[in-house]
C-alpha cells in the first residue's frame, strides 16, 4: 500500500486598494504541492509579485491568511481512497495581530 500526499491552500489576501484604504479578497487557490514548504514558498513568491490576489487588483499586497489542506491518497486492491485534512492557518507577509484577526473573520465568510 502506497500513500501519496499533496498540499493545497485557500485563503484571503490583505492589501492596499488603488485610491486608498485596505481590505481583503480571496486568494488564488494553490494546489498539488508535494510538501508544505513548497506550497508556502510559492505563496510567498505570489504575495511579493502581487499574483496571490485572485482578481481584486491591489496597489500592493501586504499579507495573507492561508488555510492549509493535506490530501492523502492510498491505493488498496486497485481502488483509491482519499482523506483530506484542513489542519492549519498560516500567515505570510507583514501583518499586525489586528490584521490577522481581521483575516480570520474574512476566512469564515469565504468558507
Amino acid at each position: 500500500m502506497e500513500e501519496k500526499k499533496v498540499y493545497n491552500a485557500t485563503g484571503v489576501v490583505y492589501g492596499n486598494f488603488w485610491g486608498g484604504g485596505k481590505g481583503s479578497y480571496p486568494a488564488t487557490k494553490l494546489r498539488g504541492f508535494s510538501t508544505e514548504n513548497e506550497l508556502m514558498e510559492e505563496a510567498k513568491k505570489k504575495l511579493k509579485s502581487g499574483s496571490l490576489d485572485s482578481g481584486m487588483g491591489y496597489q500592493k499586497l501586504i499579507g495573507a491568511a492561508l488555510e492549509i489542506e493535506e490530501v492523502s491518497t492510498i491505493n488498496y486492491n486497485g481502488k483509491s481512497f482519499t482523506n483530506s485534512d484542513h489542519y492549519d492557518i498560516k500567515y505570510i507577509g507583514k501583518l499586525s495581530q489586528s490584521e490577522k484577526d481581521f483575516l480570520d473573520d474574512c476566512l469564515e465568510q469565504y468558507r
